[in-house]
């Protein structure tokens, strides 16, 4: 009967070792911190690695330090101009102070939740709506700067705010279509103008390489047409040239008989004509006193 009692207690004293050790041995990962609260009192951070505490006395909460994602679901904000629209975005942070994220906030992803949305409705609703539209980037940096504000004294970094999708009123849409519409058309209208305004200069551009060609070709074929008659009146003169110096020549060497009887043979040509008046020129009289003989 001893013998069974001693072992129920042997078997007690080993469970309650075992949990023992199973309080005070914590296996901390890298990207984790234990913080220590020793009876109700933080002591600091542990880890990362093998951490003892002391059972019973203390008491370790995990904090993850790795950057986090979290998704703000559809919020409807009012802009400047009073027109609703419902906006959705994610929103990344890392802890940086793992003990500041345990003892500044009791449940921190609840809180930074409505934070974001709070900070989301304040921001749209200094902006008209075009500019939501328009300008994403400006309100990401906005919303980061106005989450980080707050979340600094949580221990949290906010690094980066995304705007996901944006969802106009209905009329807003149907406008936004017309308008995408119409732009659309000015833009297949401007593009056509252009084109013809294009090809209306290549054309022009075209006749007028065209001309100033045709108006070169031209001036060349003058210009070889003038040296052509240039040589060809120059060949001309200088062949005139030399017939009348032949004829000069041979002149010198005729007497007057000769010149005589050629005013005969023209007078013979003259004969067979049928006019009825001839002229004669004065010096023909002196010719003829070579053919007759002077009286003695």
């Amino acid at each position: 009967m001893w013998q069974t009692s001693l072992l129920c207690g042997i078997g007690a004293v080993v469970l309650v070792s075992l949990v023992l050790i199973a309080q005070a041995i914590r296996i901390v990962q890298e990207y984790e911190r234990l913080v220590v609260f020793r009876l109700g009192r933080c002591v600091g951070q542990r880890g990362p690695g093998l951490v003892l505490l002391l059972p019973f006395i203390d008491r370790g909460q995990k904090v993850d330090l790795r950057e986090q994602v979290r998704e703000i679901p559809h919020q409807t904000s009012i802009t400047l101009d009073n027109a609703p629209i419902s906006i959705d975005f994610i929103w990344y942070y890392k802890v940086v102070s793992a003990e500041d994220s345990v003892l500044q906030v009791g449940n921190f992803e609840a809180a930074a939740e409505g934070m974001a949305t709070t900070t989301l409705r304040s921001v749209i609703g200094g902006i008209p709506l075009d500019d939501v539209l328009s300008q994403r980037d400006h309100i990401n940096q906005v919303l980061r700067v106005k989450l980080d504000e707050v979340t600094e004294r949580w221990g949290v970094k906010v690094t980066n705010v995304e705007i996901r999708e944006i969802v106009p009123p209905r009329e807003v849409q149907e406008a936004m279509n017309r308008q995408m519409t119409a732009e659309r058309v000015r833009r297949a209208v401007v593009t056509e103008s252009t084109g013809q305004r294009d090809a209306e200069v290549n054309v022009a551009e075209g006749q007028k390489q065209a001309a100033i060609l045709q108006a070169e070709g031209d001036k060349e074929a003058n210009i070889r047409r003038a040296e052509g008659d240039k040589k060809a009146q120059l060949l001309r003169a200088e062949g005139f040239s030399s017939a009348l110096e032949k004829i000069f020549n041979v002149a010198q060497s005729i007497d007057q008989k000769t010149m005589t009887l050629q005013y005969f043979e023209t007078l013979k040509q003259m004969g067979t004509s049928p006019a009825t008046k001839f002229i004669f020129p004065m010096e023909f009289t002196s010719l003829l006193e070579n053919f007759i003989k002077p009286k003695k």
